[in-house]
Parts: structure tokens; C-alpha cells; sequence
């Protein structure tokens, strides 16, 4: 496990563009196990998540070419569906949290599909749920197999359409629930389907291979299937998380920056939930501009009460953002209600801000209030380790403002999600060593 060592306090300057989007890419490549046609795809990012599956790709026989950075053609023409059977495959899928992605693909096109419990973030219990019980609905067979501690979902008659109602509007369960839908016979329904820019990026893919879908962007998905799908062109959105990272990134270290090419029109409530926290920034195209501010002032609410900023369902703010909304927060003038209501241990970073002298009190493992120095008082270096993906970015951001030296160990959760993360920043006068 490597780790970066953070020399803090030194402003930003320049522009940053933020990478393909993660969770996208994690969907759209497991999209490609559909087809025996050729799907190419562009703005990947090239970090561990997404290296992993396409490992896992690559074993099942899929071929995978490198046309240019970022720039890869697939071709799942002659799938091993021998492999998909043996322990080395179930293994693997148990340490990639992206890996269930693949199993709506495989049972609707081969009629069969394995479901460990998956790996990834340690953020507390991420149910599976939902993924299971749309597929049984759509007719497949589930056993559980307690020596391989996975699911197996069959289908020998093939997937038939049907209507469904979301007891969650999970992210990866419509995708998946999705995906094995586009070829089942007849008509499906989803309601209360997820409608994040990464599921509407996937319709738009399917949909550009054949499949038929109505309703993208809304929560309710009805797709009529068909017979088979071809391959197809995709390009990634960038990254949300990056960018609202980098907006964060600006902000506490007091620094001016321009995030180039954001897709304003897919980030949402994001920009607005920055200006709750007193972080000015413009558009300016489809370029961020953050300018450099001494101070940024938490918003009331219209009676005086306090500001809360919770995570919510799209078109709501995306949870991944809270880390680092809640580490700007902690130099901000005034105070803040921060909630987390997805998952319940995603907080739990924050004993480490206050040993680094944040003034945090933590309510319960959804809720932590925040009281801000104003930078005032600097926070202090500290050695902390990564849980998850978001923690650690936001340990980063809290290392670079701090004063003195500061350790992150395990930076692999980092590398999961951000792409040369260290060298990109770096570039903008930051100053951080990977060992």
C-alpha cells in the first residue's frame, strides 16, 4: 500500500480538467458483454476501478483495445462462459465493487450469471437487494450457494418484461436492472427508477446499439426488448465528483482555479451546494471558474436556522460530495448541519479532522455538525489512512490546507476513483509526494 505526503498551506493556480466519470464508466463498459458487436468508447479514465473490470473483462475473453488515451475498443464477440462459472471469476467479482454490473449483461445474454457479495468502499452495509429482486422479476432463478458465498441467478427461458417498482432508487440496480431488460421479451417497466446523468449516459449508449428505451432522465424507464444489439460509439461526461472536488480544493486553500469542461448542464444542485457554503465560482461555457476568497460565509435557511446539506437522490446532491463538502465546511465562517443519510459509516473519517484540529461534533454515524475557523486557525498535519474512495480525497483537501506535514496511508482507495490525482495537482502548486 503506497502513501502520499502532503507539505501544506501553498495556494493553487491554473486550470484542471476533470476526468471521465467514474461511475459511468464502471456501466457502459459492462454494457459492452451485450453485444458480439464492436463498442468503442472514449474519455476513460484510467484509474484502478475501472482497470480492474476491465481485467475481469479481458479473462471472460472480452478484447479490449487501446486506440488512443482514454480510448478503448471492445469486443465481446467470444465470451468463456466457462470462466464465469469457476471461483477465480466469483473471487475477483467479490473484490470489485463495480463487478455487479456485469451480471444483468450476462444473464440476459447467456441465460446465467453469478452474484457475490461485492467489494470496494468500507462505508457500511450497501445492499444488493434491489439488483436481485428486479431480475427475479423479470423471471430469472436465484439460489444461494453458501460454498461460494454468491447468489446464482438463472434464466434457461430467457428474461420476459414486466412492471416493477423500485423499493430504492439505486444507481447500479436500475443499471442493471436495465440492462438485463433491453433484451428480455416484451415490455418492461421501471418506476422509481434512479435518474443520475451516468443511468441516462448508459440508456443513451444502449439506445445507440439497438435497444429501445423511453423515459431517459425521468424516473420512470420503459424499454421494449429486442432481439439482439450492435456495437456503438460512446463518449464519457466528465466526472462530477472530480469537479466538485476541485471546486473544494480551491476553496480551502483560498486559491484561484478554472475547472475546464464540466458539463455544467449534468452537475445539478452541485454549484448551488458550494454557494450555501459561501464559495463564489462562475460558469463561464462549460468551464468553472473558482476565484481566490479570504473568507466564504455559510448561508441560514430564511428563519435563521441553521444550514443543512444532505445527500438526496438526482436530481438532489449526490453523497459522494459530502466528504468534501464537509472539509471546505470546516474553514468556513459559521456553521453547518451535514447529513448523510445514504450510508452510515461514511462519516467516521472525521475523528481524523479533529485531531487535526476541525471543530466537528459527529451526532450519530449520519450526522455531523460543523463549526468553521474561518481560517483563523489553520489545521494541523496529521498521519490518517484512507477508508474509501471519498474519505481519502477529502483527507487530501484537508492536508493541503493544513500546516505542516501531513501521511495518508493506503492511497490505493484514492487511486480507485481519481486518476494521477498527485501529479494533476502538483501541476497546480500543490505539493504532495507518493511513496
Amino acid at each position: 500500500m503506497g502513501k502520499f505526503i502532503i507539505e501544506g498551506g501553498y495556494r493553487l493556480s491554473g486550470s484542471i480538467r476533470a476526468q471521465g466519470a467514474k461511475n459511468e464508466a464502471l456501466e457502459v463498459i459492462s454494457a459492452v458483454l451485450l453485444t458480439s458487436g464492436k463498442v468503442t468508447i472514449s474519455n476513460v479514465p484510467e484509474i484502478l476501478d475501472v482497470r480492474n473490470l476491465m481485467l475481469l473483462l479481458e479473462r471472460m475473453g472480452v478484447i479490449i483495445e487501446k486506440k488512443a488515451k482514454g480510448e478503448y475498443t471492445f469486443d465481446a464477440s467470444d465470451i468463456d462462459s466457462s470462466y464465469i462459472e469457476t471461483d477465480d471469476f466469483i473471487d475477483r467479482c467479490a473484490s470489485l465493487r463495480g463487478s455487479v454490473l456485469v451480471v444483468g449483461p450476462l444473464l440476459s445474454r447467456f441465460g446465467e450469471a453469478w452474484f457475490p457479495k461485492p467489494g470496494g468502499d468500507k462505508i457500511g452495509r450497501r445492499r444488493v437487494d434491489t439488483h436481485i429482486e428486479g431480475l427475479v422479476k423479470l423471471g430469472a432463478d436465484c439460489i444461494y450457494d453458501s460454498g461460494k458465498r454468491a447468489y446464482k441467478l438463472t434464466a434457461p427461458h430467457g428474461l420476459k418484461g414486466c412492471y416493477m417498482l423500485l423499493d430504492e432508487a439505486s444507481v447500479t440496480g436500475t443499471a442493471n436492472i436495465l440492462m438485463a431488460a433491453v433484451m428480455a421479451e416484451g415490455r418492461t417497466v421501471i418506476y422509481n427508477a434512479a435518474c443520475e446523468p451516468y443511468v441516462q449516459q448508459l440508456c443513451r449508449l444502449l439506445v445507440s446499439m439497438g435497444a429501445k428505451i423511453r423515459g431517459i432522465g425521468s424516473n420512470l424507464l420503459t424499454i421494449d426488448g429486442v432481439g439482439e444489439l450492435h456495437g456503438a460509439e460512446h463518449r464519457l461526461l466528465p466526472d462530477m465528483i472530480e469537479v466538485g472536488s476541485f471546486i473544494a480544493m480551491a476553496a480551502i486553500t483560498r486559491s484561484e482555479l478554472t475547472i475546464e469542461d464540466v458539463s455544467w448542464n449534468n452537475l445539478g444542485i452541485i454549484p448551488d451546494c458550494f454557494r450555501k457554503l459561501g464559495v463564489k465560482l462562475e460558469q463561464r461555457g462549460e468551464d468553472i471558474f473558482v476565484p481566490a476568497q479570504e473568507s466564504y460565509e455559510i448561508e441560514s435557511f430564511l428563519d435563521g436556522s441553521i444550514m443543512t446539506i444532505a445527500d438526496a437522490p438526482w436530481p438532489g446532491l449526490t453523497p459522494d460530495l459530502l466528504s468534501v463538502m464537509l472539509v471546505v465546511a470546516t474553514q468556513c465562517k459559521g456553521s453547518v448541519l451535514i447529513h448523510q443519510k445514504m450510508f452510515e459509516s461514511r462519516l467516521f473519517f472525521v475523528d481524523k479532522l479533529i485531531d487535526m484540529g476541525a471543530q466537528i461534533i459527529l451526532c450519530d454515524p449520519h450526522r455531523a455538525v460543523v463549526v468553521g475557523h474561518d481560517h483563523r486557525m489553520s489545521l494541523k498535519g496529521n498521519k490518517m489512512t484512507s477508508p474509501d474512495i471519498r474519505a481519502g480525497i477529502a483527507m487530501l483537501l484537508a492536508a493541503m490546507s493544513a500546516s505542516g506535514v501531513s501521511e495518508i496511508d493506503n492511497i490505493d482507495q484514492i487511486d480507485r476513483g481519481y486518476e494521477n490525482i498527485d501529479g494533476r495537482l502538483n501541476a497546480l502548486g500543490a505539493h504532495i509526494t507518493r511513496k
